[in-house]
């Protein structure tokens, strides 16, 4: 039992380390300065503290978008919802195909160093996962 405790601790411990809400002021402020330069109309700003950097989620547009930006204020990842018919074809044919007996409950479209990703959350009964496609309609990976 001791050990399971203990796992569970850890387990805890790394989760908080990877993502963890914060407060605007804990945000350094080339990283703020960073984003309201590249971000003026942001509504609804909320942070998250990232192994790496910070995550600022946040409306723009009626889109719902996240920006990952590292200590020095630097775009690292932007990913913007998208409708599902803004899916390239390949990607909407792989789901037809493959995935036709699932529901989609959100569909993304990431941009990191220069790659474009699409994220497509599918749901089947009682579980939801992420499925990520690259733009020929590859599945790159599968959380499952």
């Amino acid at each position: 039992m001791k050990k399971v405790m203990i796992l569970a601790l850890v387990t805890f411990g790394v989760v908080q380390a990877i993502a963890q809400k914060i407060k605007e002021s804990e945000v350094p402020q080339v990283v703020k300065s960073a984003f309201m330069k590249a971000y003026p109309n942001a509504k609804g700003l909320k942070w998250d503290k990232e192994e790496a950097g910070f995550e600022a989620s946040f409306d723009q547009n009626k889109n719902d978008m996240s920006v990952v930006l590292d200590k020095m204020g630097i775009v690292k990842e932007v990913e913007t919802e998208i409708a599902k018919d803004k899916l390239p074809k390949a990607i909407l044919e792989t789901l037809k195909k493959d995935f036709a007996d699932h529901d989609i409950e959100e569909t993304a479209m990431i941009v990191a160093n220069g790659v474009t990703t699409y994220e497509v959350e599918v749901e089947k009964g009682k579980k939801s996962w992420d499925l990520i496609f690259d733009s020929a309609g590859k599945l790159l990976e599968n959380t499952q």
